[in-house]
């Protein structure tokens, strides 16, 4: 039995309370803009989606999240950095800490109202600090109303992209949305799921029957698989990459693009294993010109500090699953811009 606790104010009230500023809006615009470029091929830029598996803090994220916004302005030729803000991300078992959504305070009780306020304040003090929209996980989707204004990027995860609601939600959303492969690794399931929120759709939408129009910088990103064993299966190499690429050629989806993950089963959860991930691609990127065209960006886990916990003792180390620290991640970026 479900027992209601509280009313929850619909989206709109708590926009009102902490809006966009006009000169915020004019960011997200032109940040919206740059990552579309991307993901269509009319930019050479690759694209970068780094943060911590889960924003469990403000203050952490938000130095991490400046030193992102510096080392910017050092890329900015070469690269669109997207930070990773997730405030939806709970403990993989879904058992303990449930993501700052729910629970604003790690260790303290669930309060949604508390966790929405949270999460636009991170969201609207990260682009103060920075001049970066960021990227949230679309683990939810009646959440999505409550920051979709603030975010330049959706990331759809492999338990939820064959979810009907996530599909259609995300073929309504007025921003690109990555789509991971399902844990089973069927690159076939993701090119459906691709193609269902690139196109127009109608569907419940929290308490109305909505419509969309598709989304065409809806696109894959490739995280790797699990098998019946529970052994982690890359996808990130060439021969995998290059038969995403003919798939997407066969179907005619609109500005075919993959961002590879460089953590979960591409690297067997090995944090600093995403460094030698990352390099490989790079290289294959500059073997061939079609697995250039492709492969647009990364998707890198990273905070300041190296590795998780678990409890939240440490300023700025993870407290889900674990990251590279600052320093590799800095030199990673540079790295990668070098050869973009």
């Amino acid at each position: 039995m479900l027992e209601k606790q509280y009313f929850i104010p619909e989206p709109e009230e708590f926009i009102a309370e902490s809006p966009l500023t006009p000169e915020l809006k004019k960011i997200k615009k032109s940040r919206d803009e740059e990552i579309c470029q991307v993901i269509s091929g009319k930019s050479d830029k690759m694209l970068v989606i780094v943060g911590p598996c889960s924003a469990h803090e403000s203050a952490p994220t938000l130095e991490y999240i400046a030193r992102l916004g510096k080392l910017n302005e050092q890329v900015k030729d070469k690269l669109v950095i997207v930070p990773r803000i997730y405030t939806n991300k709970p403990r993989t078992k879904g058992v303990g800490y449930k993501g700052m959504f729910l629970q604003p305070d790690p260790s303290g009780a669930a309060d949604i109202i508390r966790g929405v306020k949270s999460i636009r304040a991170l969201h609207l003090a990260a682009i103060n600090a920075s001049g970066l929209t960021a990227a949230d996980e679309m683990l939810y989707p009646e959440n999505t109303a409550y920051v979709e204004d603030l975010l330049s990027y959706h990331a759809v995860g492999a338990r939820s992209v064959e979810d009907q609601l996530h599909r259609q939600v995300a073929s309504g959303v007025d921003a690109p949305v990555g789509l991971k492969n399902p844990m089973s690794g069927n690159t076939l399931a993701l090119i459906n799921s691709i193609f269902a929120a690139q196109s127009p759709q109608i569907f419940k939408y929290r308490n109305y029957q909505v419509r969309s129009d598709g989304n065409p910088y809806a696109h894959a990103i490739l995280r790797g698989g699990v098998d019946g064993a529970g052994l982690d299966v890359p996808n990130f190499h060439y021969e995998t990459v290059m038969q995403l690429e003919k798939m997407y050629r066969d179907s005619k989806l609109e500005n075919p693009a993959i961002v590879i993950d460089c953590n979960h089963s591409n690297s067997g959860k090995q944090h600093r294993q995403q460094v030698r991930v990352a390099a490989e691609v790079m290289q294959n990127r500059n073997f061939d010109p079609a697995f250039k065209k492709i492969v647009k960006g990364f998707m890198i886990e990273s905070f300041l500090v190296e590795g998780n916990q678990k409890e939240d003792e440490v300023f700025g180390k993870s407290i889900t699953d674990p990251c590279l620290g600052w320093e590799d991640t800095e030199r990673l970026l540079l790295s990668i811009a070098e050869q973009v």
